[in-house]
C-alpha cells in the first residue's frame, strides 16, 4: 500500500508521484519553497492522486483569497470523481465546508479527522491554519495537544507538530511553555519559521522587544531566504519590536526594504504592510505615497464577502490613499453580506463592518465614534481572524482615539491596561504621559 512520510494511506499514487507529495507537504511545512509546483509534479504523473489534488485545494482555500477560491472549488470538483479511502474522503468533507465560508465547521471536522489520524501532517496544519484565521486559541493548542502523544522524535515532521504546539500555547497565554516548546522544534528543524516565529510572537506579548530584535537577527539566515513564504511576517514581527522601543526609522526602513520592495500581492503580506503603516500613522509619521501602492494592490483582494479580516486591512490602505470610493464600497459590500448559509458573512457584518467603521471615523476625525466602536469590537473581534499581536492596533488605535477625541478617563484607563501587559513600552508610557496631561492632540514623531 502507498503511504506518505507518516504512514497514511494514498490513493491513486505511484512512488515517483509520491516523492514529490512529500516534499511539496515539507515545503508547506516550513514554509519554504514551492508546494504548489511540487505538487503539480506528483499531479501531473498520477492524475488519479486524490491527497496530491486535496493538498493542492487546501492550499489554494487556506490563502484568503477570491481567484484562490475559485481555484480551490474546482480542484475540489475534480476530486469528486476519484477513488478515495475514508481518510481522503474526510478531508473533502472539511474543505466543502471551508470553500462554502464555514470556517468552524470545517475545523470541527478537521478535530475529529485528526483524532481518527493523528499522524495526518497535512490535516493537523490545515488544522491549525483554520483555528488561526478564526483566532481560536483554545483549538490552536488543543488540536496539536491532542495529536502529540501518537507522534516521537523518530516520525518525520515531529519538530513542524512541536512548533504548532508552540504557537497555540503563547496564543493561550502559556508564554514560558510556548517558548521552551518553540526553541525544541527550532533545534530539531531549524528552517522552521513558524516556530521561530512562535517564539517571536512570545516575546511580543512579554514586552521583551530588546530580547524580540536579537532573535530575530541571530536567525535571520533560516527565515529571511528568497524561497521563505513567510518571511515578511517575521520581518514585521522585527519592526513591531523597533516601535515598540519608539524606533520608528528603523520599522519604516524594513517597510521600504523586505516587507514591501517586492511589491507583494499575498494577502498576508499586504496585511502585514497595512497594519505597519497604520500603527506609524499613529505614532505621527508621515508614511507618504507608501499607502497609494498598497491601497491599489489590495484591489483585486479585498470583496467585502470572502474574509473580512482582509477586507479591513484593506480599508486601512484605502484610508490612507484617499480613497474614498473603495472604503464605502467595502463597507456596503460588509454591511449587506446576509449569506445565512456562510459563517464569513456573519464575520463581515458582526465583526468586520465594526472594524471598518471604527477605523474609517479615526482616520476622518470621528473620534468619540472611533472609542464608542472599537471599545465594544474589541470584545468580539476574536471570532475571526489573526493573532493578539495582530489584534493590539485595535487598543492601539482605541486609545490614540480617545486621547485625539479628549476622552481623558477612557485614555487612561486604554493606557493604564496596556502598560499592566507591557510595562516597559515606551509607547504605552507615552499614552499614560498624554492622558494625564491632558495633551491629546497627534502623536508628536520621535
Amino acid at each position: 500500500m502507498s503511504s506518505d512520510r507518516q504512514g497514511n494511506s494514498l490513493s491513486g499514487a505511484t512512488p515517483e508521484a509520491i516523492e514529490h507529495y512529500d516534499q511539496a507537504v515539507e515545503a508547506f511545512n516550513i514554509y519554504r519553497g514551492d508546494p504548489v509546483a511540487l505538487v503539480d509534479s506528483a499531479i501531473a504523473q498520477a492524475p488519479g492522486f486524490a491527497m496530491a489534488q486535496i493538498f493542492k485545494a487546501y492550499l489554494y482555500g487556506l490563502a484568503t483569497e477570491p481567484e484562490a477560491t475559485a481555484e480551490a472549488q474546482s480542484i475540489v470538483a475534480t476530486v469528486k470523481s476519484l477513488a478515495m479511502n475514508e481518510r481522503e474522503q474526510s478531508h473533502v468533507a472539511a474543505l466543502d465546508h471551508l470553500l462554502q465560508g464555514n470556517w468552524t465547521k470545517a475545523a470541527v471536522v478537521l478535530d475529529h479527522h485528526n483524532i481518527r489520524y493523528p499522524r495526518d501532517l497535512v490535516a493537523l496544519q490545515c488544522g491549525h491554519l483554520m483555528d488561526f484565521y478564526r483566532a481560536n486559541a483554545r483549538d490552536l493548542r488543543d488540536r496539536i495537544a491532542r495529536a502529540l502523544p501518537q507522534w516521537s522524535p523518530e516520525v518525520p515532521g515531529y519538530s513542524i507538530v512541536l512548533g504548532m504546539h508552540a504557537f497555540g500555547l503563547e496564543e493561550s497565554g502559556d508564554y514560558a511553555q510556548a517558548e521552551e516548546r518553540g526553541r525544541q522544534a527550532i533545534d530539531l528543524q531549524p528552517l522552521d519559521c513558524w516556530a521561530h516565529h512562535a517564539v517571536a510572537h512570545v516575546m511580543e506579548m512579554q514586552g521583551r522587544a530588546q530580547d524580540g530584535i536579537g532573535w530575530m537577527i541571530a536567525r535571520e539566515p533560516h527565515w529571511s531566504g528568497d524561497d521563505n513564504f513567510f518571511k515578511v511576517h517575521n520581518w514585521w514581527h522585527r519592526a513591531l519590536y523597533h516601535l515598540d522601543l519608539g524606533q520608528a526609522e528603523q520599522a519604516i526602513a524594513l517597510y521600504d526594504g523586505p516587507i514591501r520592495e517586492e511589491r507583494s500581492t499575498v494577502a498576508l503580506d499586504m496585511v502585514d504592510a497595512s497594519a505597519l503603516l497604520w500603527r506609524l500613522h499613529l505614532s505621527g509619521h508621515d508614511v507618504g505615497e507608501r499607502w497609494q501602492e498598497l491601497s491599489e494592490a489590495w484591489d483585486q483582494h479585498a470583496d467585502g464577502r470572502l474574509y473580512a479580516f482582509n477586507d479591513w486591512h484593506a480599508v486601512m490602505a484605502h484610508l490612507g490613499a484617499g480613497r474614498e470610493s473603495e472604503v464605502e464600497r467595502i463597507t456596503a459590500a460588509l454591511r449587506g453580506n446576509a449569506d445565512p448559509t456562510a459563517e464569513t458573512a456573519g464575520w463581515a457584518r458582526d465583526t468586520g463592518l465594526a472594524l471598518v467603521e471604527g477605523f474609517t471615523a479615526f482616520w476622518r476625525g470621528d473620534h468619540q465614534s472611533a472609542v464608542e466602536r472599537l471599545h465594544g469590537a474589541r470584545f468580539i473581534v476574536n471570532r475571526f481572524g489573526g493573532s493578539h499581536a495582530q489584534r493590539d492596533i485595535i487598543d492601539w488605535t482605541l486609545t490614540e482615539a480617545a486621547l485625539r477625541g479628549g476622552l481623558k478617563d477612557v485614555a487612561e484607563a486604554m493606557a493604564q491596561e496596556r502598560l499592566a501587559l507591557k510595562p516597559h513600552s515606551p509607547v504605552n508610557r507615552g499614552f499614560l504621559k498624554r492622558a494625564r496631561n491632558g495633551s491629546g492632540g497627534k502623536q508628536q514623531a520621535a
